[in-house]
Protein backbone atom coordinates (compact mmCIF):
# COMPACT_ATOMS: atom_id res chain seq x y z
CA UNK A 1 0.00 0.00 0.00
CA UNK A 2 0.98 3.65 -0.89
CA UNK A 3 2.67 5.38 2.14
CA UNK A 4 1.12 8.82 2.04
CA UNK A 5 1.24 12.50 4.39
CA UNK A 6 -2.88 12.00 5.25
CA UNK A 7 -2.50 15.71 6.77
CA UNK A 8 -1.23 17.25 3.60
CA UNK A 9 -4.47 15.53 2.00
CA UNK A 10 -7.76 18.00 2.39
CA UNK A 11 -11.26 18.32 0.39
CA UNK A 12 -9.93 19.68 -2.78
CA UNK A 13 -7.21 17.01 -3.37
CA UNK A 14 -9.14 14.07 -2.47
CA UNK A 15 -10.20 11.68 -5.15
CA UNK A 16 -12.25 7.73 -5.14
CA UNK A 17 -8.48 6.34 -4.94
CA UNK A 18 -6.90 8.37 -2.35
CA UNK A 19 -10.02 8.34 -0.17
CA UNK A 20 -9.41 4.33 0.71
CA UNK A 21 -6.57 5.98 2.44
CA UNK A 22 -8.59 8.13 4.94
CA UNK A 23 -10.35 6.56 8.29
CA UNK A 24 -13.45 8.30 9.96
CA UNK A 25 -11.43 10.76 11.85
CA UNK A 26 -9.31 11.83 9.04
CA UNK A 27 -12.79 12.88 6.99
CA UNK A 28 -14.49 14.92 9.57
CA UNK A 29 -10.93 16.48 10.34
CA UNK A 30 -11.03 17.60 6.28
CA UNK A 31 -14.71 18.61 6.89
CA UNK A 32 -13.59 20.79 9.68
CA UNK A 33 -10.85 22.51 7.77
CA UNK A 34 -12.99 23.47 4.66
CA UNK A 35 -16.11 24.81 6.56
CA UNK A 36 -14.95 28.45 5.59
CA UNK A 37 -13.94 27.65 1.99
CA UNK A 38 -16.51 29.34 -0.36
CA UNK A 39 -15.44 26.90 -3.21
CA UNK A 40 -15.85 23.97 -1.32
CA UNK A 41 -19.42 24.75 0.08
CA UNK A 42 -20.98 25.56 -3.32
CA UNK A 43 -19.23 21.80 -4.92
CA UNK A 44 -20.38 20.31 -1.21
CA UNK A 45 -22.07 17.45 -2.80
CA UNK A 46 -19.71 16.60 -5.18
CA UNK A 47 -16.94 16.11 -2.35
CA UNK A 48 -19.46 14.07 -0.40
CA UNK A 49 -19.64 11.60 -3.25
CA UNK A 50 -16.17 11.28 -3.30
CA UNK A 51 -16.83 10.35 0.24
CA UNK A 52 -19.06 8.23 -0.29
CA UNK A 53 -17.34 5.64 -2.59
CA UNK A 54 -15.02 4.75 0.16
CA UNK A 55 -17.50 5.52 3.48
CA UNK A 56 -20.67 5.08 4.34
CA UNK A 57 -22.40 8.40 5.43
CA UNK A 58 -25.29 8.43 7.32
CA UNK A 59 -27.46 11.49 8.73
CA UNK A 60 -28.56 11.07 12.58
CA UNK A 61 -32.04 13.09 12.31
CA UNK A 62 -32.90 11.97 16.29
CA UNK A 63 -29.30 13.01 18.21
CA UNK A 64 -30.53 11.34 22.05
CA UNK A 65 -27.45 9.02 23.47
CA UNK A 66 -28.93 5.83 23.37
CA UNK A 67 -29.37 6.05 19.30
CA UNK A 68 -25.46 7.57 18.87
CA UNK A 69 -24.95 4.38 20.79
CA UNK A 70 -26.37 1.96 18.27
CA UNK A 71 -24.71 4.02 15.51
CA UNK A 72 -21.33 3.79 17.28
CA UNK A 73 -22.33 -0.37 18.04
CA UNK A 74 -22.48 -0.65 14.22
CA UNK A 75 -18.98 0.65 13.86
CA UNK A 76 -19.94 4.34 12.81
CA UNK A 77 -17.71 7.25 13.88
CA UNK A 78 -20.14 9.97 14.98
CA UNK A 79 -19.52 13.99 14.76
CA UNK A 80 -21.22 17.12 13.16
CA UNK A 81 -20.61 18.55 9.68
CA UNK A 82 -22.38 21.66 8.21
CA UNK A 83 -24.68 21.26 6.31
CA UNK A 84 -25.74 23.05 3.11
CA UNK A 85 -28.65 25.50 5.05
CA UNK A 86 -25.81 26.08 7.57
CA UNK A 87 -26.74 24.40 9.79
CA UNK A 88 -24.74 21.70 12.01
CA UNK A 89 -25.72 18.19 11.21
CA UNK A 90 -24.90 15.12 13.32
CA UNK A 91 -23.61 12.83 11.43
CA UNK A 92 -22.25 8.63 11.25
CA UNK A 93 -18.97 7.88 8.93
CA UNK A 94 -17.87 3.98 8.93
CA UNK A 95 -15.33 3.02 6.13
CA UNK A 96 -16.73 0.52 3.68
CA UNK A 97 -15.31 -2.86 4.44
CA UNK A 98 -13.34 -4.93 1.88
CA UNK A 99 -14.98 -8.31 2.44
CA UNK A 100 -15.85 -9.81 -0.97
CA UNK A 101 -14.27 -10.05 -4.02
CA UNK A 102 -16.91 -8.01 -5.64
CA UNK A 103 -16.19 -5.21 -3.21
CA UNK A 104 -12.54 -5.05 -5.39
CA UNK A 105 -12.60 -1.58 -7.33
CA UNK A 106 -9.95 -0.77 -9.77
CA UNK A 107 -9.61 2.65 -6.97
CA UNK A 108 -9.36 0.46 -3.89
CA UNK A 109 -6.90 -2.00 -5.01
CA UNK A 110 -3.78 -1.02 -4.58
CA UNK A 111 -5.49 -0.06 -1.18
CA UNK A 112 -5.23 -3.20 0.39
CA UNK A 113 -2.65 -5.41 1.36
CA UNK A 114 -1.59 -8.90 -0.12
CA UNK A 115 -2.47 -10.84 2.99
CA UNK A 116 -5.52 -8.92 2.65
CA UNK A 117 -6.20 -9.71 -0.95
CA UNK A 118 -5.98 -13.30 -0.13
CA UNK A 119 -8.19 -13.52 2.72
CA UNK A 120 -10.88 -12.10 0.00
CA UNK A 121 -10.09 -14.41 -2.46
CA UNK A 122 -10.90 -17.31 -0.06
CA UNK A 123 -14.12 -15.83 1.08
CA UNK A 124 -15.17 -16.87 -2.56
CA UNK A 125 -16.29 -20.49 -1.86
CA UNK A 126 -13.02 -21.72 -2.24
CA UNK A 127 -13.10 -21.82 -5.48
CA UNK A 128 -9.31 -20.78 -6.90
CA UNK A 129 -8.15 -18.00 -9.15
CA UNK A 130 -10.08 -19.40 -12.42
CA UNK A 131 -13.21 -19.13 -10.78
CA UNK A 132 -12.93 -15.83 -10.17
CA UNK A 133 -14.57 -13.16 -13.46
CA UNK A 134 -12.04 -12.04 -16.29
CA UNK A 135 -12.95 -8.67 -14.68
CA UNK A 136 -12.40 -9.27 -10.77
CA UNK A 137 -8.93 -11.16 -12.20
CA UNK A 138 -8.30 -7.62 -14.43
CA UNK A 139 -9.07 -5.49 -11.47
CA UNK A 140 -6.83 -7.50 -9.18
CA UNK A 141 -3.93 -7.78 -11.58
CA UNK A 142 -3.98 -3.83 -11.78
CA UNK A 143 -2.80 -3.52 -8.52
CA UNK A 144 -0.88 -6.95 -7.92
CA UNK A 145 1.75 -9.49 -9.48
CA UNK A 146 -0.43 -12.87 -9.28
CA UNK A 147 0.79 -15.69 -10.28
CA UNK A 148 -0.70 -19.80 -9.56
CA UNK A 149 0.12 -23.30 -9.81
CA UNK A 150 -1.43 -26.89 -8.91
CA UNK A 151 0.59 -29.58 -7.84
CA UNK A 152 0.49 -32.61 -5.15
CA UNK A 153 0.32 -32.20 -1.49
CA UNK A 154 3.71 -33.82 -0.94
CA UNK A 155 5.14 -31.58 -4.00
CA UNK A 156 4.41 -27.99 -3.11
CA UNK A 157 6.87 -27.53 -0.42
CA UNK A 158 9.46 -29.31 -1.94
CA UNK A 159 12.86 -27.85 -1.44
CA UNK A 160 13.62 -25.07 -4.33
CA UNK A 161 10.63 -25.00 -6.15
CA UNK A 162 8.23 -22.24 -6.72
CA UNK A 163 6.90 -22.16 -3.44
CA UNK A 164 9.75 -21.33 -2.02
CA UNK A 165 11.35 -19.17 -4.43
CA UNK A 166 7.91 -16.73 -4.70
CA UNK A 167 7.83 -16.48 -0.84
CA UNK A 168 11.38 -15.38 -0.82
CA UNK A 169 10.45 -12.65 -3.01
CA UNK A 170 8.23 -11.20 -0.73
CA UNK A 171 4.40 -12.71 -2.27
CA UNK A 172 2.07 -14.04 0.02
CA UNK A 173 0.57 -17.27 -0.58
CA UNK A 174 -3.38 -18.62 -0.33
CA UNK A 175 -3.09 -22.47 -0.58
CA UNK A 176 -6.68 -23.96 -1.93
CA UNK A 177 -7.03 -27.76 -1.48
CA UNK A 178 -8.67 -29.81 -5.23
CA UNK A 179 -8.62 -33.27 -3.64
CA UNK A 180 -5.00 -34.81 -3.88
CA UNK A 181 -4.14 -31.51 -5.29
CA UNK A 182 -3.59 -28.43 -4.12
CA UNK A 183 -3.66 -24.72 -5.95
CA UNK A 184 -1.76 -22.20 -4.88
CA UNK A 185 -2.20 -18.73 -5.32
CA UNK A 186 0.70 -15.99 -5.01
CA UNK A 187 0.27 -11.93 -4.93
CA UNK A 188 2.37 -9.35 -4.63
CA UNK A 189 1.65 -5.29 -4.73
CA UNK A 190 3.26 -4.02 -7.69
CA UNK A 191 5.44 -1.22 -7.89
CA UNK A 192 3.82 2.73 -8.53
CA UNK A 193 4.00 2.96 -12.25
CA UNK A 194 6.24 6.49 -13.16
CA UNK A 195 4.38 8.10 -15.90
CA UNK A 196 6.06 8.98 -18.86
CA UNK A 197 7.30 12.40 -20.09
CA UNK A 198 7.31 14.25 -23.28
CA UNK A 199 10.47 16.00 -23.14
CA UNK A 200 10.57 18.67 -26.22
CA UNK A 201 13.71 20.89 -26.77
CA UNK A 202 12.41 24.44 -27.61
CA UNK A 203 13.86 27.45 -28.64
CA UNK A 204 13.45 30.67 -26.45
CA UNK A 205 10.30 31.63 -28.43
CA UNK A 206 8.78 28.28 -27.65
CA UNK A 207 9.03 26.77 -31.00
CA UNK A 208 9.99 23.40 -31.78
CA UNK A 209 13.63 23.57 -33.92
CA UNK A 210 13.18 22.41 -37.78
CA UNK A 211 15.83 19.63 -36.77
CA UNK A 212 13.65 18.86 -34.25
CA UNK A 213 10.63 18.77 -36.71
CA UNK A 214 12.45 17.14 -39.37
CA UNK A 215 13.12 14.68 -36.85
CA UNK A 216 9.36 14.26 -35.92
CA UNK A 217 8.09 14.00 -39.36
CA UNK A 218 7.25 10.36 -40.36
CA UNK A 219 9.00 9.34 -43.91
CA UNK A 220 6.60 9.17 -46.90
CA UNK A 221 5.39 5.31 -45.89
CA UNK A 222 1.67 6.34 -44.67
CA UNK A 223 2.69 6.20 -41.25
CA UNK A 224 4.03 2.54 -41.56
CA UNK A 225 6.78 2.01 -39.43
CA UNK A 226 8.84 -0.84 -40.13
CA UNK A 227 10.03 -1.51 -36.63
CA UNK A 228 6.60 -2.54 -35.60
CA UNK A 229 7.59 -5.59 -37.72
CA UNK A 230 10.66 -6.42 -35.15
CA UNK A 231 7.64 -6.49 -32.38
CA UNK A 232 6.18 -9.50 -34.46
CA UNK A 233 5.13 -12.74 -32.29
CA UNK A 234 7.99 -14.96 -31.82
CA UNK A 235 7.57 -18.85 -30.40
CA UNK A 236 11.19 -18.46 -29.74
CA UNK A 237 10.97 -16.00 -27.24
CA UNK A 238 7.94 -18.22 -24.88
CA UNK A 239 8.90 -19.63 -21.50
CA UNK A 240 7.38 -22.14 -19.29
CA UNK A 241 5.81 -19.65 -17.63
CA UNK A 242 4.41 -17.97 -20.51
CA UNK A 243 1.62 -20.44 -20.56
CA UNK A 244 -0.60 -23.40 -18.25
CA UNK A 245 -1.46 -26.76 -18.33
CA UNK A 246 -4.39 -28.16 -16.94
CA UNK A 247 -4.32 -32.13 -16.09
CA UNK A 248 -6.95 -33.60 -16.49
CA UNK A 249 -5.93 -37.46 -15.21
CA UNK A 250 -6.68 -38.73 -11.89
CA UNK A 251 -3.76 -37.86 -10.07
CA UNK A 252 -3.86 -41.22 -8.42
CA UNK A 253 -2.87 -42.82 -11.25
CA UNK A 254 0.25 -40.70 -12.47
CA UNK A 255 3.23 -41.51 -11.70
CA UNK A 256 4.85 -38.52 -10.97
CA UNK A 257 8.36 -37.98 -11.26
CA UNK A 258 10.21 -34.33 -10.14
CA UNK A 259 10.69 -33.61 -13.41
CA UNK A 260 7.35 -34.45 -14.39
CA UNK A 261 5.71 -31.62 -11.92
CA UNK A 262 3.75 -29.54 -13.71
CA UNK A 263 4.05 -25.66 -12.77
CA UNK A 264 2.39 -22.79 -14.01
CA UNK A 265 3.33 -18.97 -13.25
CA UNK A 266 0.31 -16.66 -14.67
CA UNK A 267 0.14 -12.92 -14.17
Amino acid sequence: MKNIDKKSLTLKTLNKSNVWDMQENDIFRMIEAAEKDADIKENIRHYIDIIKSAFELEEIKIDRPEIIKKYEARGFKVGTMRAADGQDAKVGIKKKPIMRVTDLTYENIRHISADKLMEVIDRNFGGGWDSLSQSIQDIIQSGFDISTTTLPKDRLHKPGGMYEKKVADGFSVLEIPKGAWIEAIFAKLKPEAEKPRLKIDSDENGKMSDEDEDEDLPEDNNGYDETDDDDAFDEDKLTEESYRTTIEENPEDLDLAAEDVVEDDEY
